[in-house]
């Protein structure tokens, strides 16, 4: 049983922790009796508690928390920010250490997500955080552990949070320094870039040193991530995204997130947004994002200065392949495997399906239907060893509207509810 003081103090900082979507999670309060009043199977209290993916897909339950709530810094968009009259609360660093302990040895979780607000300074809070993981390391703790580095923090207080956490994380936050000093005034692009470096000289370096000796202890193994709020400020999404190609291109970052920006305080510098979260934006941008990471394209294929915000109606796939009708239709017997991937409707497995299929014989339309693919969209894209083909409809001028009333998608009732909100 925890007791009051420590209950509180968890209900208190893991509120204030879930506006952070950097580690994938999605929270979730269900009483054991909600069902009919009949008492069920399972209990989850919500209060801390959030999901994750693994690279190998598997989902891992985290503590996710803030160590404090304190803040020295007042950013407009953020609920721990110092004129906040919110009741401000700490825990210890034993209380975090117990607290994980009893968790995890209760298999309510599988892991921690740390971060902070900064007390005192950045080196004062780091440290802190710091001392968390090597306690818990200490304890033969060999759960999961995502830590924040906090932004002017030392290189050694970094280096051995590190030694101990599997992944490490330094929010952006805004996609400009205009935006960042319009919305926090006390920070600059420059003190977040500088622990982000810290981590990828870190990163490359104990690469390099288990390359010598197989028994080196291993610095952040899972890598950095980050996040960007997406709708405080009027940036276009060719920024955002020029942004996220430049953390994964100069920072080797494993992860940018994006999260739509939700108005928990009143601000001046803030947008009039009441309820309406800007959530179809930010799934564009994820879906464009994966685009980047899996599927080849350049930054400036899927947006640029004629084409500065992503589509709402259509993912970013679609939208580059109306805009470069050349392209196709594409034979898919003989196309190489970047131009499969540029199909829209055919993901990475169902792309290497083709590659590894037609050796054995020519594909035709029966083939593709089986490999997974999004047939009703990809259809008009591709030629293959039939006789009927569906891309003569490409050259229509209507032809946005027609593969819109024709294809389905597995997020279509997310986008058609979304659409409605933002109608």
């Amino acid at each position: 049983m925890l007791s009051p003081k420590i209950l509180e103090k968890l209900e208190i900082l893991s509120d204030a922790a879930k506006y952070d979507v950097s580690c994938s999670s999605s929270g979730i309060k269900k009483s054991n009796s909600d069902i009919n009043k009949v008492k069920g199977l399972g209990n989850s209290s919500g209060v801390g508690i959030c999901h994750a993916y693994s690279e190998d897909g598997r989902c891992i339950s985290l503590l996710k928390i803030l160590f404090t709530n304190y803040c020295i810094f007042d950013c407009a968009y953020c609920v721990s920010r110092k004129s906040n009259d919110n009741k401000k609360i700490s825990f210890t660093v034993d209380e975090v250490v117990e607290l994980t302990l009893s968790f995890y040895r209760r298999n309510y979780i599988e892991g921690l997500f740390l971060s902070s607000g900064i007390f005192k300074n950045p080196d004062y809070t780091m440290e802190r955080l710091m001392l968390v993981c090597k306690k818990l390391r200490e304890q033969n703790f060999n759960g999961y552990i995502h830590l924040k580095a906090i932004p002017g923090a030392s290189q050694e207080l970094i280096h051995q949070a590190g030694m101990y956490a599997d992944r490490m994380s330094v929010n952006v936050e805004m996609p400009t320094e205009k935006s960042l000093k319009l919305l926090a005034p006390e920070k600059s692009m420059s003190s977040v870039l500088t622990p982000m470096k810290s981590i990828k000289a870190e990163l490359i370096s104990n690469k390099e040193e288990r390359k010598l000796f197989k028994s080196a202890p291993k610095f952040a193994p899972a890598g950095q991530s980050t996040q960007m709020i997406i709708g405080a400020t009027d940036e276009n999404d060719m920024q955002i995204l020029a942004m996220s190609n430049y953390f994964y291109s100069k920072m080797n970052l494993k992860r940018v997130y994006y999260s739509g920006y939700v108005p928990v305080l009143e601000d001046s510098r803030l947008p009039a947004l009441t309820t309406q979260v800007p959530l179809l934006r930010e799934h564009r941008l994820y879906q464009a994002d994966w685009l980047l990471r899996f599927y080849n394209f350049d930054v400036n294929e899927i947006v640029n200065n004629d084409f500065q915000h992503l589509d709402l109606d259509i993912d970013p796939k679609l939208s580059w392949a109306l805009r470069n009708p050349q392209f196709f239709p594409l034979d898919i017997n003989t196309a190489d495997y970047l131009q499969i991937l540029r199909i829209p409707g055919v993901g990475v497995k169902s792309a290497k399906k083709i590659i590894n299929s037609r050796r054995y014989a020519k594909l035709n339309w029966e083939h593709l239907k089986k490999f997974g693919i999004a047939f009703n969209r990809a259809k008009y894209f591709i030629s293959c060893d039939s006789r009927t083909n569906f891309y003569s409809v490409l050259d229509k001028l209507n032809f946005r509207d027609i593969i819109l009333n024709t294809s389905s998608s597995k997020y279509q009732p997310l986008l058609s509810n979304q659409l409605n909100l933002f109608g």
